[in-house]
């Protein structure tokens, strides 16, 4: 095998940009927080802290190994050994190619995001869901769904001289996905889909207000999660070099252009642009710009972001013409987003901004890329919509997955944790009277 030395600056950044990807879950944590109403803020943040303690620990057991161990000609899984990442201390990163940093730094790096993508799902059922029965299905739907897509999307296999083998099935496809527009944002907003239908709606949804409690809180989730995503991004190109200066780039700029694209479409429709409106803009533009940053051009990244934070505005109406109860517009944001920024690479794919790219339509490379991003997002989509369906059904009939109708309207926060976010304590004022 091919020898490399360590190199202390891209192991540096890469811890950098772990921390940063971890800082994400308590920044959603916030985000979601906010937007839910005040007897079910402590639920719907520790819905995204338990993600962080199950999935650490089932990683380390065997999640790493099914997603990114070798095993020579497997496109759908990894190999398990259950050595507890025993067997890779040593060793240098070898996905696709001989990298300069601790195989023990990527699998860090790794885990945040399958910490990350479970939580998503959460906002999609929020303020009806039994603390329990999540964290069970957080264990399973990781096991089951995310860590074999992780692998059909990231396992680049093992290269020895100019063989690779043991490339994952999308990845083998020619998937262009950077850092999780499919194995993320699309996995869990296909997921949260079918979980808003397996829980229904809440009690008194579009009859009664559920606004946001805190928008201040969901303005700080979303800066958290902006300034985490650029280690999510940026990080992914394993190396501080220039393609992670170009997925920092297009990072920031979409996010940008999609926060304006979303206050436009609220300033033209509704008359006001809001802050709620500037937050889930920003996200949109995040998750959009995923899956392309590293294989577009940053006045690409500008366009795909605008569309992205209008186009997901749009979307988070069709819960209320489908029907169906997606609290935390999971769907609309991560699901249609996630969609646009994988499809976006067909057409504004360049070879020139990464050698490793393909060229798409606007660049003269025909329909040929647009075609596997394509397969790659809906056979994503299908695979994560049924196995969650068929998962979340089968926790709904044995244990119970929603509260009680009575636990919901009293507050969730104090059936589930017997707590509350905020102690109001009444007070008197003494003295002589004005």
């Amino acid at each position: 095998m091919d020898q490399v030395v360590l190199n202390s600056g891209d192991t540096a950044w890469m811890l950098a940009s772990t921390a940063l990807v971890l800082l994400m879950t308590p920044g959603l944590a916030f985000f979601y927080g906010g937007m839910v109403r005040t007897k079910s803020v402590l639920n719907m943040m520790m819905m995204s802290m338990i993600t962080i303690g199950i999935v650490s620990v089932l990683w380390v057991i065997y999640g790493f190994e099914l997603a990114f161990g070798y095993k020579a000609n497997s496109q759908w899984y990894g190999a398990i050994s259950f050595s507890g990442l025993g067997g890779v201390v040593n060793d240098l990163t070898n996905n696709g190619g001989i990298y300069p940093i601790p195989v023990l730094v990527f699998a860090a790096f790794q885990l945040m995001f399958a910490v990350i993508t479970p939580a998503l799902i959460s906002g999609a059922i929020a303020d009806r869901t039994k603390f329990t029965s999540w964290a069970i299905f957080v264990g399973l739907w990781v096991t089951i769904v995310y860590f074999p897509v992780a692998h059909w999307v990231f396992a680049f296999g093992n290269k020895v001289g100019d063989t690779v083998t043991g490339v994952g099935f999308l990845a083998g496809k020619g998937l262009e996905d950077f850092a999780g527009g499919t194995a993320v944002h699309i996995n869990a907003g296909a997921a949260g889909l079918a979980l808003a239908h397996i829980l229904g709606k809440r009690h008194g949804w579009r009859k009664e207000s559920m606004r946001p409690h805190s928008l201040p809180l969901v303005l700080l989730g979303s800066g958290l999660l902006w300034f985490g995503w650029f280690g999510f991004n940026a990080g992914s190109a394993l190396a501080a070099n220039g393609i992670a200066g170009l997925a920092f780039m297009n990072t920031q700029v979409a996010t940008a252009g999609a926060l304006l694209g979303w206050i436009l479409v609220e300033k033209f429709r509704d008359g006001h642009p809001t802050s709620l409106g500037a937050a889930s803009g920003a996200v949109a533009g995040l998750v959009a710009i995923t899956p392309a940053c590293a294989f577009v051009a940053p006045w690409a990244a500008v366009v795909i972001g605008v569309i992205a934070g209008a186009l997901c505005s749009m979307a988070v109406g069709l819960k209320y013409k489908l029907g169906f109860d997606d609290s935390l517009d999971v769907v609309g944001v991560h699901l249609i987003g996630g969609l646009w920024g994988c499809i976006s690479i067909g057409f504004f794919g360049s070879h020139a901004v990464n050698s490793i790219g393909l060229d798409g339509i606007f660049y003269g490379g025909g329909t040929a890329l647009l075609g596997k991003q394509a397969f790659g997002a809906f056979f994503v989509l299908a695979y994560s919509f049924v196995v969650t369906f068929i998962l979340g059904f089968i926790i709904h009939r044995t244990i119970g997955f929603r509260v009680t109708r009575d636990a919901e309207l009293e507050g969730i926060d104090l059936n589930e944790h017997a707590e509350s976010a905020y102690e109001m304590a009444s007070s008197s004022r003494g003295g002589a009277s004005a």
